[in-house]
């Protein structure tokens, strides 16, 4: 944020040798740049005018950290001071998405012939809980931020009691992604970062239209943060789960400054290799950062780290279970040309899933080719691929998560992988 007194202008013209590092960082670091290869130039003939300005969104979060780089006020409390001013933050967000909901009820209640009456109080309510959290996110940033670097450090993941590069996030709207695999195989051509705010019908379109152009597999799907310099992380009550994603997320970027980040385009194995990765740490760090700094969170289970919003009834039905079969099943039908008979199949699968809860709108070549890149737990949508399973017992036989880190970070095929853990 900002503080009185200072316009952008004079923001950027007196940044201190720090935000110049951050302005470098962000520039290394963006892993949002496509590549002008002949499948993203095909799709972007449609997703121009929907994509992400990342540019701007940089420029805009580096000035909001600026602005708590010269406040500095988390150091000014005492821990257990911070960790109840971050906890009041989430508290605040669940109330504010409870008031949401009920807006949603009364606005889509065919009998209410005035909604805006109606819901007068909730809109009041809403607009408060939007100001007192506008007023506490930059202070809840600033402690999280902190927080996670000291256990990075704790774990040997840094240098003089920094973690390189420094932990640095924004809580914000995060934009959607357009993924493309070919039809005939589970691959992903393409990435390309989409508006946060676009309705289900321009989705739909949109998938539409790529798909027919390219005869390809299209899915656009949502994602919990994004490891551009400040990093993007999504905005939610579970303080578990935004801690698990500002951890995944920088180690992105501590990837991006050794080979195996470098090549994280290069093969689909060394994709799923950096993923895992990230995974694997945004689980042991947070879990670590709440055993530390929020003992009575500690105890409860953690949750699985998820790109979609999914509401799972209560019953016997596992998903990571369901999903590894299917995916099994998908890649032996497809490897023996079986494209239409493997896409029929997933939307009896897809139809499965929604009955118990998991309200998936499109299963396809897509959905894996993006969601099986995450294979930190066995089963799941990655199916039987070897690169997991290779990036788990890799981390299983390192001494320390800083060792597995440091090692990991310095491959650049999944052979050498293959090599570790042989």
């Amino acid at each position: 944020m900002v503080t009185a007194g200072y316009n952008s202008g004079m923001i950027r013209r007196q940044l201190p040798r720090q935000l110049l590092l951050i302005l470098i960082l962000s520039i290394l670091l963006t892993t949002s740049v496509i590549p002008l290869d002949n499948p993203t130039e095909q799709a972007r003939r449609f997703t121009r005018r929907y994509e992400f300005d990342y540019i701007t969104w940089t420029v805009d979060a580096i000035e909001q950290k600026t602005g708590q780089w010269r406040l500095n006020s988390s150091q000014r409390l005492t821990e257990n001071v911070q960790s109840q001013a971050v906890l009041r933050y989430f508290e605040l967000i669940g109330q504010l998405e409870r008031v949401q909901s009920q807006i949603e009820v009364v606005f889509a209640d065919p009998g209410v012939e005035d909604p805006d009456t109606a819901a007068a109080e909730l809109l009041k309510q809403q607009d408060d809980l939007q100001q007192a959290l506008t007023t506490l996110a930059p202070l809840t940033e600033s402690i999280l931020q902190e927080q996670v670097s000291q256990v990075l450090v704790d774990y040997g993941i840094g240098f003089l009691s920094q973690s390189i590069p420094p932990v640095l996030f924004h809580s914000t709207p995060l934009p959607k992604a357009l993924i493309v695999s070919p039809r005939d195989t589970i691959k992903q051509e393409v990435n390309i970062s989409l508006l946060s705010d676009l309705s289900l019908e321009e989705i739909v379109e949109l998938e539409d239209q790529v798909a027919a152009s390219m005869d390809s597999s299209v899915l656009v799907v949502d994602v919990g943060g994004i490891g551009v310099y400040p990093t993007m992380v999504q905005r939610t009550s579970d303080l578990r789960w935004t801690v698990d994603t500002i951890a995944h997320e920088w180690t992105h970027n501590y990837l991006t400054l050794h080979p195996l980040g470098l090549n994280y385009e290069t093969t689909p194995e060394l994709r799923t290799m950096n993923e895992t990765t990230a995974s694997i740490v945004g689980t042991e760090i947070s879990n670590a950062v709440l055993a530390r700094y929020y003992p009575e969170l500690s105890a409860r289970s953690g949750s699985v780290r998820k790109t979609a919003n999914y509401a799972p009834a209560q019953d016997s039905f596992n998903f990571q279970r369901e999903m590894h079969l299917t995916r099994i099943m998908v890649d032996q039908m497809l490897a023996e040309g079986k494209i239409e008979e493997a896409e029929q199949y997933m939307e009896q699968r897809r139809i499965i899933f929604v009955q118990h809860g998991y309200m998936i709108r499109k299963l396809n070549q897509a959905y894996f080719a993006f969601h099986g890149a995450y294979a930190d737990v066995p089963e799941g949508a990655a199916g039987e691929d070897p690169v997991g399973p290779a990036v788990r017992a890799f981390r299983s036989q390192s001494e320390s998560l800083g060792e597995f880190l440091k090692q990991i970070a310095r491959m650049n095929s999944f052979t050498q992988l293959q090599d570790a853990v042989d």
